[in-house]
């Protein structure tokens, strides 16, 4: 655990599935530390989760380092109490992401079965932990990452699809069910790369292709995360896509 006390009575954000520092949960970590809120960082690696508390802490923000694996009961369960501990939790972000390339005839059951855990059973479990701590108030934010797979299915990526539209069913789910007891659910549909360390390591020559803005910038959908979290209960949001101005659609 980092990050200085989180003390009571403060306004908590917590973001699940924080890996490097210029992925997009860090990305949305630190915009949401930069409007006031104590963000509670939550993944699988302690020395990134470290490493982005750290730099939030730097420009002035608070942060607190949880690592989770949002597919474990007990582990969601723990972050929420830390989140409720710190100050009224006023959103979530459901920001996990697991993905492989590979043909259906060549896709391992545990692969398939991996990927529909981290995307849409973590986001379930995510969700379900959040409307608890919220219902109470009755409001709050809880905000769903999805991709263009969330909405068709192309070879080689049919698993990571088929996760991904699960995880689209849980988040309107979510949002039919308590939207009108005033907690905003809603996905993002992320229709692009992200200009991110990910994109860098493994399609140098895609990033290079795409050129000036061609690839979603992490600080750009932290942007519109966060309006989504302030939209007026008479204007709500429940699914907004994003794509660079290059990417056909």
């Amino acid at each position: 655990m980092t990050g200085r006390a989180l003390a009571l009575g403060q306004g908590t954000a917590v973001v699940v599935g924080v890996g490097s520092e210029r992925g997009l949960g860090a990305a949305l970590a630190r915009r949401f530390a930069k409007e006031g809120l104590r963000v509670i960082l939550a993944g699988r690696t302690a020395k990134r989760l470290d490493a982005v508390a750290a730099a939030i802490e730097s420009a002035g923000g608070v942060a607190l380092a949880c690592t989770t694996d949002a597919t474990r009961e007990e582990d969601v369960a723990a972050l929420f109490d830390r989140a409720a501990a710190a100050g009224d939790l006023r959103l979530v972000v459901y920001n996990v992401g697991s993905n492989a390339m590979t043909p259906l005839l060549q896709t391992e059951p545990s692969v398939f079965e991996t990927m529909w855990r981290q995307n849409a059973f973590g986001g379930f479990l995510v969700g379900q932990a959040a409307v608890r701590k919220m219902a109470p108030r009755k409001e709050g934010t809880i905000l769903f990452t999805g991709a263009t797979a969330s909405l068709r299915a192309r070879p080689p990526f049919t698993a990571f699809a088929a996760a991904k539209a699960a995880l689209r069913a849980v988040a309107q789910g979510f949002a039919r069910e308590f939207g009108p007891q005033g907690i905003h659910v809603a996905h993002v549909v992320i229709d692009g790369v992200i200009k991110g360390d990910y994109a860098r390591r493994n399609f140098p020559d895609f990033v290079r292709a795409k050129g000036r803005d061609g690839l979603l910038d992490p600080d750009a959908i932290a942007d519109s995360f966060w309006a989504l979290h302030r939209q007026p209960k008479s204007a709500w949001t429940h699914e907004l896509d994003l794509r660079p101005f290059k990417e056909p659609f």
